[in-house]
Parts: structure tokens; sequence; C-alpha cells
């Protein structure tokens, strides 16, 4: 895969954004997190200083400030007594961040972060599949086949398609009743949607691959079968997820 093309950035150089921000600390912050995540300011290195960062940006001190604590708020930064503002390592960022999570995935040549992604979005639907198939009562059945048969009609647009499937992952995640659980599928799922990388191929033969997973698992529901439900919705999404996925690395991190 050929690696994305980024103009140079070093610390000093200041954004097109800079001189008219909607809103300065948000602007200031989500430079910051892409210059972070794409090692411009490497783990356990200093950021600039305030002043530095003031000029650089042309903003005020009190800008910085607020956008050094979204930061630490968000686990990238460390304010240390001493030693300034630290940046810290990867392990430490909270990757449910919308700027954090966006950012990794734009810089990711490995697809790791994607795979991870689809591996605790199986998880999740796996269970909540589970759970679905001992809850759903006639009328979400109904809805279910209702939207596997309509997916069959529009696999000749993907974004019909597209909308009629996150439906009816939607549906099973609202029967299950685990709202945590579906949060976080939706929190991940929004910064990854609209990336080429996870949306990936969509011809029409794989939105006909496609629903043919959602057909078992609309089946396997529908004969309150949690085991099989949950069974159907992890090898969905595992094989929805391969033949999209367009890296050139080994998918280690999906296979159990």
């Amino acid at each position: 895969m050929t690696a994305p093309q980024h103009a140079t950035v070093n610390a000093n150089t200041p954004p097109v954004w800079a001189r008219r921000p909607a809103n300065l600390a948000k602007a200031v912050t989500a430079e910051l997190v892409e210059r972070i995540v794409r090692g411009v300011h490497p783990p356990e290195s200093a950021l600039p200083r305030e002043a530095d960062l003031c000029e650089t940006f042309s903003v005020s001190r009190t800008v910085v400030r607020e956008a050094v604590k979204i930061l630490q708020e968000k686990g990238l930064v460390q304010v240390r007594q001493g030693f300034g503002t630290i940046v810290m390592p990867p392990v430490n960022w909270d990757m449910l961040d919308e700027l954090v999570l966006a950012a990794a995935i734009s810089e990711d040549e490995t697809l790791s972060t994607l795979d991870d992604l689809v591996v605790t979005r199986r998880l999740l639907e796996s269970d909540m599949a589970n759970v679905a198939a001992r809850l759903a009562d006639q009328e979400t059945v109904d809805r279910l086949r209702a939207l596997v048969e309509r997916m069959d009609e529009c696999v000749e647009d993907p974004l019909m398609y597209a909308d009629h499937d996150r439906a009816f992952h939607d549906t099973i995640m609202r029967v299950s009743g685990n709202r945590i659980a579906r949060g976080v599928v939706r929190s991940l799922e929004s910064q990854a949607i609209n990336t080429a990388r996870y949306t990936g191929r969509t011809e029409r033969s794989l939105c006909v691959a496609s629903n043919l997973g959602h057909r078992r698992i609309y089946e396997r529901i529908a004969a309150h079968d949690p085991a099989g439900a949950s069974e159907a919705m992890f090898t969905h999404i595992t094989e929805a997820w391969l033949v999209r996925r367009t890296g050139q690395t080994d998918p280690v991190r999906l296979q159990r």
C-alpha cells in the first residue's frame, strides 16, 4: 500500500485555519491531536512552550491552555511540573474519542486500528445478537425480515444498501437493551464509516454476499436461537470486513 502523501509539517508551521477558526480552542486541539498522532510530537517529548504555541497558531495563552486541558482529557499529554507538557504514549490515548480515533485511522498503514475496531464491534454485536434472539418479539422479527428483503432489492445502490445495513444492526442492538455496548459500537462506527479504508469495495456482488450474512442472523433471531444468532453475527462481521479490507498486511488480529 502506498503511504498517504502529507505536506511537510513541523512544530512551527501554522495550519490553514489559523486566521479564521470557528472555535479557536477546538481548532488548536484538533491540529495538535493530528500532529501528535502523526508523530510530529512523539511520545515522551515535550510540546512546544506555551508562548511558542501562541505564536504558531496566532492565539492567546487562554486558548492554548484550554487546548492543552482538552488534550489531557483525551490522554494525549500530561503536564509535569518542571518538565512542561509531555506527550503520552499511544497506550494512554482515549481511542473512543472522535478526534483521536479518526486521526489514528488516517495514519495507520497497517490497518491494525480498523482491525481492532472490527474485533471490538464483532465481540459486542455478537453478544447483543445472542440477547436479541431471546428477547425479540414478532414486530422485531418482521422488521428484520423487511430490512433483509429491502437490502436484496437495493444491492445495486451501495449507499441505500448501507443505510438499511446500519438500520438492521441497530435494530438488533436496540432490542438487546445494552445501551452501553450500542453506544460504543455507534461511536466507533461514526468515526470509520466515511473513510475509504473502512468502507472498502462496494460492488454488487459484495452487497449480495453481505446480505446472505444478514439473512442468517435474521433466521437465527426469528428461531430464538441465541447461540446461532451470536455465531452468525460474529461470522458476518468478520467476513464482511475481510472482503472490504484493502491492506496488504495479514489481518492476524482478527484470528480467534
